[in-house]
């Protein structure tokens, strides 16, 4: 069994910067994708970044160019770097692990706020 445990949400300013950490407790190695997902009050969730097996990473629209997702292999340990923060990505984020055999695991959230 694989633990979830995200942390750097907090308070910031428009045009500032988070770096947020999903630390898991047990082997991704096999993982098939990361993603990096994102639920405001009222909302649906939103799947912001990921990254699979290959490397390949994708954006949503509204965070390219903003925000970068990487992993550290040895510190099994994924981040999401956002930049240029802006009031709309107020939210809720949450990590996602989809290993082999649909094996999915969830963090429990990490709340960001962007105030103007």
């Amino acid at each position: 069994q694989v633990q979830l445990v995200e942390s750097g949400g907090g308070l910031v300013q428009v045009g500032g910067s988070l770096r947020l950490s999903c630390a898991a407790s047990g082997s991704i190695l096999r993982f098939k994708a990361i993603n990096w997902y994102r639920q405001a009050p009222g909302k649906q969730r939103e799947l912001v970044a990921s990254v699979n097996s290959g490397g390949s990473t994708n954006y949503a629209d509204s965070v390219k160019g903003r925000f970068t997702i990487s992993r550290d292999e040895a510190k099994n340990t994924v981040y999401l770097q956002m930049n240029g923060l802006k009031p709309e990505d107020t939210a809720a984020y949450y990590c996602n692990v989809v290993m082999p055999f649909a094996i999915m695991y969830w963090g429990q959230g990490t709340q960001v706020t962007v105030s103007s």
